[in-house]
């Protein structure tokens, strides 16, 4: 809570501070467990497939033409308002939705209008700082924090009630500690998750009508003789063999990545008789926050870690963070280690995909500089989603189950062994020059 405290401390900052926390929130609210909730509206894994990856599309899009869109034409605060008043609306529909085109097109308006948002989120907080550099961070932290309250409600939603009555508890905390305890399980908390959309759909609501206090962000002037598709540039990028490696393993992180969100809510609400964890559905959500709080805390040591090791190493050690918890997964697929290794979720992200993000913007010259970070956004947000949310429901649900058993090891195996050969690529063949010059880029040449 140390960024909240600095934030509250200018008021401007704090508004900005808190536009992260509800930003985040909603999309925290219903990522963890609508892998396991579509299964149970019947929809088959194509089908299921369509609706994971409305995101990735819209990902896509946002990054290459409706951020752009956007940009140049609202005013920041009032595209914010009207997305989030309609997405939410959306998204709230989505709990009472049980027929597959109506919950399909719900989802894709709901992302098509939420994606925009959190670079245009960015785009108000840089535009109303007078030091972006030392105060962004401090702002941005209330995103992770979002995501990380966005769990705990659901610790007194998701929960048996009929249990809790029968216990009949007496004082506040005896009934405290029946209910954190009596988590629904099986097709109980799977029906319960449409309340993780109704929750979303409020607070989407509330983040509507807060848009409307932020400071007044007009839209951006549009330079004479400026490339409306400047996102091309990125493609020359690829004959670069360097960029062309890291992009792959960009892929394969991602993929790996989304992985991990596809299977790990459903492998820790499966009981453990069946190859699962066994942790109560009320837990599922806070027990996946706890990477969020780890990133948190990896970030202020990623800087360290880079002057220390460098590019290459920190970004293989991200990688292989992966491989070490799905090992855990099907390996030491008990609570206690499961929960533990939750706290990988950090160097995961940290040290591979943030590290990422700051190799581009201190190597790549400015000309190239904007264009790079879109191709590298499109990869991790979107085309590494697209492929997870296409392949995890078959293989889950046809390749890796039999009889209603789920083979949880070999499941992860694969996940891990593509984490794995990724790391191995990247700690062989990543070999950037000292850094790239302007010109030379430009002439598709690397300053040696």
């Amino acid at each position: 809570m140390l960024g909240g405290s600095c934030a509250m401390n200018n008021p401007i900052r704090f508004k900005l501070f808190l536009m992260m926390v509800l930003e985040f929130f909603i999309w925290g609210c219903w990522l963890p467990l609508i892998y396991g909730y579509l299964p149970s509206l019947q929809f088959t894994p194509g089908e299921q497939s369509w609706i994971l990856n409305t995101f990735p599309i819209a990902a896509i899009v946002g990054m290459f033409f409706s951020n752009q869109f956007a940009d140049r034409h609202f005013a920041a605060e009032k595209f914010l308002g009207f997305s989030h008043l309609v997405g939410g609306l959306a998204i709230l529909l989505l709990a009472f939705t049980r027929s597959f085109w109506p919950f399909f097109g719900l989802m894709f308006l709901h992302c098509l209008l939420y994606v925009p948002t959190l670079s245009i989120a960015n785009s108000v907080a840089f535009a109303n700082m007078k030091d972006p550099k030392k105060e962004f961070g401090l702002v941005r932290v209330g995103g992770s924090i979002g995501w990380i309250l966005a769990a705990w409600p659901f610790t007194f939603i998701l929960v048996d009630w009929d249990k809790v009555h029968a216990a009949n508890p007496q004082g506040l905390g005896h009934w405290l500690g029946i209910v954190l305890s009596s988590g629904l399980t099986g097709a109980a908390l799977q029906s319960a998750t449409r309340w993780t959309f109704i929750v979303a759909g409020i607070v989407s609501l509330v983040l509507a009508a807060y848009s409307l206090t932020l400071p007044h962000t007009p839209p951006k002037k549009v330079e004479s003789g400026a490339d409306r598709f400047a996102w091309l540039e990125a493609v020359k990028l690829l004959k670069h063999p360097f960029v062309l490696l890291l992009l792959i393993v960009t892929f394969v992180d991602s993929f790996v990545l989304y992985s991990y969100f596809n299977w790990t809510g459903v492998f820790l609400g499966t009981s453990a008789g069946a190859g699962g964890v066994g942790i109560p559905g009320n837990w599922i959500m806070p027990v996946m926050s706890l990477g969020q709080v780890a990133e948190m805390l990896t970030m202020l040591v990623l800087g360290a870690t880079l002057k220390r090791l460098g590019w290459r190493w920190t970004m293989v050690i991200g990688i292989l963070g992966h491989s070490a918890r799905f090992a855990v997964y099907a390996f030491f697929p008990n609570a206690p280690a499961v929960i533990v290794i939750q706290l990988l979720h950090g160097i995961c992200y940290a040290f591979f995909f943030a590290t990422v993000y700051i190799f581009v913007d201190e190597y790549f010259p400015k000309d190239v500089r904007a264009s790079a970070q879109g191709l590298f956004n499109a990869v991790i947000l979107g085309i590494g989603a697209l492929v997870a949310n296409t392949v995890c429901p078959f293989l889950m649900q046809r390749l890796f189950t039999h009889d209603g058993i789920t083979n949880y090891r070999g499941l992860f195996l694969v996940p891990m062994a593509a984490a794995t050969l990724g790391a191995i690529a990247l700690a062989l063949f990543f070999r950037p020059p000292a850094k790239m010059q302007s010109a030379p880029v430009k002439d598709a040449a690397v300053a040696a």
